[in-house]
This record gives structure tokens, C-alpha cells and sequence, in this order.
């Protein structure tokens, strides 16, 4: 059964990849990834705003009280030789890189267009064979208008895409008013795939101690409609790779993804749950599902359930937010909740029998 397919240009074996998480940040776990099946690992983001304090704090450490007490410094251990800035994260591409059959994919997460840049080069010289394009950015200012926020994305890509020449992908925000749109002006500032979606973690609250909760949930397969639509809709449409991402929970949200058109099925709370080998088991049952129907080929399911081959072409849009509204029927209550329903009724004077 061939499962080949490409994405951003590269050829996998299989249209399963393991995206960025603690997973992906220590090669034993890499190692453990790729021999369970995965095609292609994302490595954890490389942050600029971490690797800029760290820099901060190590400068500061080397350089304070250098003429107060230089007696008194021997007293501590040297840093000098610490490796600090971006050289842990460029030295796990090498080795992970070299370790590593499957293609390596970093992911950058800036803050200014020459951090962009700069580590963007770092990363390909260290040997990443792509690039994700991790732009977290919640639009909060009241001042910025729509165009600002995309000509932010566009802007970051070009600048990239001027200053490297490996594959580009971009984690898209699930948040523009024309996403469709937005695709293909990304497609045409050079990205070679769309990530749908980039998770931004939402807050939360506790009423009873006042705080605001940072904590991490994990995604379930409730959140793959958002992603699954607009695959649906894109696919076809673009001529940049369309990776799923979000809600991956086991074989029904690979083959779902799938059949909307997506090139490759990204997952990461998935193996956060089950471990590394929990790859094996989707692919297991991706190779069941395929067999069961007498399909040969990833190619002959994939999109075959996107909005272009469709014959109800608005079964995406408005018509099926309507069916979808006047076809659902609340459970029905149990008899306990019957009774005390009719109760009421009885109580209120209404829904009395006739006379």
C-alpha cells in the first residue's frame, strides 16, 4: 500500500508527522518518534524573546562586579564556555539531523524582522531540512486594523523567504476574516505550507481564588471542525501543502483530515497522552481503514471529500450551519425528569387535559 506523499516540497513515506512538543525536543524521544512510524518530526519553537533574556541574564552575570570584587570571582564556577543564545536549539537540529532518517523541521518563533531573519539562517546552516513559521500574535490593540495584522504575517514570510532557501511553512491563526484569501497571498510571498491551526492558548480563570490559570489543555477530537473546514475549502485551491493540525487523537481524525484534502496529519497532544508509539497505532489503523475500502493509494482518498468534489458544494457553508441548527433533537428527558416536568406543567395551570 503506498501512504507517500509530499509536503512543502519534501517526499514522506506516510502522511503522519509528529509536530512541536517536549517530545520533539530530546532525541532519545526523536528516535523513538521515527522508529514508531512518523514521517517527518517539527522540532519545539526556537524563541527569540527566551533566547534574548538568557542572553541578558548571562551578559550580566559574566559582566557584573567585574571591578568590586574580582578576587572573590574565582570563587565561582567559569561562564565563559556556557553555551548560551540559540546554540542548544542549532546543536539538537545537527544531531537530530544526523541521527534521523525522516526530514527534520525547526520551528521560529520571533519578535523582530531581524531575529526572524537571523536565526532563519542559523537554522538552515545548522541543517534543518524545512522551516515552520510559528507567528503567535493575538491583534489586542483597539488602533490595529485587519490589513496591519496580515501585512504582519506577509512581511515576516517575505523577509524569510528573502533570507533562506529552504521550504517555508506557516502556522496559520484561525482568525482572519477572509482566510481563504489570506491563503493565497501567503502562497505568493513564497510559503510552501499552511499549517491549520496555531493553538493560541486561551486563559482561564479561578472564581474562587481570583487568579488567572496559564495551565495547558490538551487538544481533543472536539476541535478538529474548525481545521477540517477549511481544508475542505482550500484544498485544491492552493498550491501550498495543507498540514492538519489540532484534534488528532487517533485513526478517525487522520482519515477524516484526509479525505477534506490535507497533505499530511500533524499531532502532538495525542503522543503527549499515549507516548511515542502511539504513531504506530494511528499508522496500524490507517492501513486497516485503507484496506477495508480496497484503496491502494493515499492518493486516491485524499480530498475526495473537499469542497470542490462535492456535488453540494455548500455543504461547507451557510446551508449546512442552517441544516445543521434545524436538525438537532435535545435528548429526551428520563422518565424521573418527565414526571417532574409534568409537575410543573400541572402546577403552572398548563398543559392540562381537555375537560
Amino acid at each position: 500500500m503506498d501512504l507517500a506523499t509530499r509536503y512543502m516540497g519534501l517526499q514522506l513515506k506516510n502522511p503522519l508527522v509528529a509536530s512541536a512538543s517536549p517530545l520533539t525536543g530530546e532525541l532519545d524521544s526523536l528516535r523513538q518518534i521515527e522508529d514508531a512510524g512518523a514521517a517527518a518530526v517539527v522540532l519545539p519553537s526556537l524563541f527569540q524573546e527566551e533566547i534574548e533574556a538568557e542572553t541578558a541574564r548571562h551578559d550580566h552575570l559574566t559582566s557584573a562586579h567585574n571591578d568590586s570584587w574580582p578576587e572573590g570571582l574565582s570563587n565561582f564556577p567559569t561562564l565563559a564556555g556556557t553555551q548560551h543564545g540559540p546554540h542548544r536549539y542549532l546543536e539538537l537540529i545537527r544531531r537530530a539531523s544526523e541521527a534521523l532518517e525522516v526530514p527534520v523541521i525547526a520551528s521560529l518563533n520571533g519578535i523582530s524582522s531581524e531575529g526572524w531573519t537571523s536565526y532563519a539562517r542559523q537554522i538552515e546552516q545548522a541543517g534543518a531540512d524545512g522551516l515552520e513559521l510559528n507567528i503567535y500574535f493575538i491583534a489586542s490593540d483597539f488602533g490595529a486594523a485587519g490589513e496591519e495584522v496580515e501585512r504582519r504575517y506577509l512581511d515576516i514570510l517575505r523577509a524569510v523567504r528573502d533570507a533562506t532557501s529552504i521550504p517555508l511553512a506557516i502556522k496559520l491563526s484561525p482568525y482572519f476574516s477572509s482566510a481563504g484569501h489570506m491563503a493565497l497571498k501567503l502562497q505568493e510571498a513564497g510559503a510552501d505550507a499552511l499549517v491549520l491551526f496555531n493553538r493560541f492558548y486561551q486563559p482561564d480563570i479561578d472564581p474562587v481564588r481570583l487568579q488567572v490559570l496559564n495551565d495547558l489543555k490538551l487538544s481533543d477530537p472536539s476541535e478538529i471542525r474548525l481545521p477540517l473546514l477549511w481544508i475542505a475549502i482550500l484544498a485544491g485551491q492552493t498550491k501550498a501543502s495543507l498540514a492538519a493540525s489540532s484534534g488528532v487523537a487517533g485513526t478517525d481524525e487522520v482519515v477524516k483530515y484526509l479525505l477534506a484534502g490535507a497533505d499530511v496529519v500533524m499531532t502532538t497532544s495525542a503522543l503527549l497522552r499515549n507516548g511515542p508509539g502511539h504513531i504506530g497505532t494511528m499508522l496500524a489503523g490507517l492501513h486497516a481503514w485503507l484496506d477495508a475500502r480496497k484503496f491502494t493509494s493515499l492518493e486516491h482518498v485524499r480530498g475526495i471529500m473537499n469542497q470542490r468534489n462535492l456535488w453540494d458544494t455548500q455543504a461547507f457553508e451557510r446551508a449546512n450551519y442552517v441544516k445543521i441548527l434545524q436538525g438537532y433533537h435535545p435528548p429526551e428527558l428520563s422518565i424521573i425528569g418527565r414526571n417532574e416536568h409534568s409537575k410543573k406543567m400541572n402546577h403552572n395551570g398548563a398543559g392540562r387535559p381537555p375537560c
